[in-house]
């Protein structure tokens, strides 16, 4: 480790020194396996000297080092620092140096959006995540959405305190709906009303509380989901958009191949992120889904020009020495991990403002466009609802609206006019 992070004797001495040393070396290995330039791991492992000073002027033991000890560590000490000179300050390297941290230690630490949230709240909310996975099968941006709603209501009415869902009233119920956060579009509030039910339901479930009233409460946001019209892309406009990837780097080939799977077999992004090497059948040309809410598979045609893409992304731009199954994956450190819905809606944001659309949105917008190429080829909607993985063809009939010729043949004239 010396060799390779040459550290000043003072930070050195900390290191060795306290209870972290057996980890130092680990440490490092850690952080050259997954990518990180040495420069990087150079201040991370500084960052990991500071934390050490800090330890052994604690006299605090191994075995109690966890996520809520660095979390004290960053929000607490840092701010008022007198540790002697050079010592990293800043709170974001410190943060992200000290989960690789504990990662490497075996204690792995809870998310960042519940790092300053009190024990007691934290594991409520952590508890009410994985009966959101197990129990629901929820996808993994839906937990994480309910999961910061039901954060913050339980921040809002018990702060520390221990958690008491009978102290809970229908008035405190209609004030987190309906003013939390203030100015949000009636989308969001409807959001916040099933995060809220669904958190009830949690409690109910796993603890057996009556909240039945509470549920009722919740108040309803009026929304008619048939009403608006779906935004879709020309397919000159498809074109441009999949013209604006140069894929002379690996990066760009691989937002390429995934923009591909959106827009020829309308994927969704958690669906494009969840595909596994062993769920392509290049002999056959099939390619398996995985869907996180039915926790079922289907196996869909793989087109020539999807298939290609992600052909070429595997063989020039996906590094042989991965070990991921994840067939799309990290090019930056952390590397080889698989990516989240994140960086698929990075890609798609970003072709977007390539081709000049910096009114457009979201990877839904290339859902609804492989509705409509479907409908106007004469398929059913049926069929329609088969490729896009509808479980009710209710949900595809939102797309007969865009089907302008199907319309223009059935349109009755208006009254008064001549026909």
């Amino acid at each position: 480790m010396i060799g390779l992070v040459p550290l000043r004797p003072q930070p050195q001495a900390w290191l060795w020194r306290s209870v972290l040393s057996p980890f130092a070396e680990r440490y490092c290995e850690y952080l050259i396996e997954r990518g990180y330039a040495v420069r990087t791991i150079h201040h991370y492992v500084r960052c990991v000297a500071h934390f050490a000073y800090w330890l052994t002027r604690r006299r605090t033991a191994a075995d109690s080092i966890d996520d809520r000890l660095a979390c004290c560590f960053v929000n607490d000490h840092l701010p008022k620092c007198t540790c002697p000179d050079p010592t990293p300050r800043s709170r974001a390297d410190m943060s992200a140096a000290l989960r690789h941290l504990l990662v490497v230690m075996g204690r792995p630490g809870t998310p960042r959006y519940l790092s300053t949230v009190p024990d007691v709240l934290r594991q409520e909310v952590c508890r009410f995540t994985e009966y959101l996975e197990e129990v629901c099968g929820l996808a993994e941006c839906t937990r994480y959405q309910r999961a910061r709603i039901a954060r913050d209501f339980l921040l809002q009415y018990f702060r520390g305190r221990q958690i008491d869902v009978a102290a809970i009233t229908i008035r405190d119920i209609h004030r987190f709906v309906t003013r939390y956060p203030g100015g949000c579009k009636a989308g969001a509030a409807g959001v916040r009303g099933s995060a809220l039910r669904s958190y009830l339901r949690f409690r109910a479930t796993i603890y057996g509380d009556r909240v039945d009233e509470l549920i009722a409460a919740v108040p309803g946001v009026a929304g008619w989901r048939l009403a608006p019209l779906p935004e879709t892309l020309s397919d000159p406009e498809i074109s441009q958009l999949l013209d604006s990837f140069d894929r002379n780097t690996p990066a760009s080939l691989r937002d390429y191949a995934m923009v591909r799977c959106l827009v020829d077999l309308g994927l969704q992004a958690g669906e494009v992120v969840q595909i596994q090497l062993d769920d392509i059948n290049w002999r056959e040309g099939t390619l398996q889904i995985r869907r996180s809410k039915s926790r079922r598979t289907q196996v869909i045609p793989l087109p020539d020009p999807t298939g290609r893409a992600i052909a070429d992304y595997i063989r020039l731009a996906r590094k042989a020495t991965t070990t991921s199954r994840a067939v799309f994956v990290r090019h930056s450190a952390p590397t080889d991990l698989p990516l989240g819905t994140g960086r698929v809606h990075q890609a798609v944001q970003a072709a977007y403002v390539r081709c000049g659309w910096r009114d457009r949105s979201g990877t839904h917008l290339l859902r609804h466009s492989v509705a409509r190429r479907l409908l106007r080829s004469g398929l059913s909607l049926k069929v329609v609802a088969d490729v896009l993985r509808h479980k009710s063809i209710d949900t595809t009939a939102i797309y007969t609206k865009i089907d302008l010729r199907s319309l223009e043949a059935v349109t009755l004239p208006w009254p008064g006019r001549r026909s």
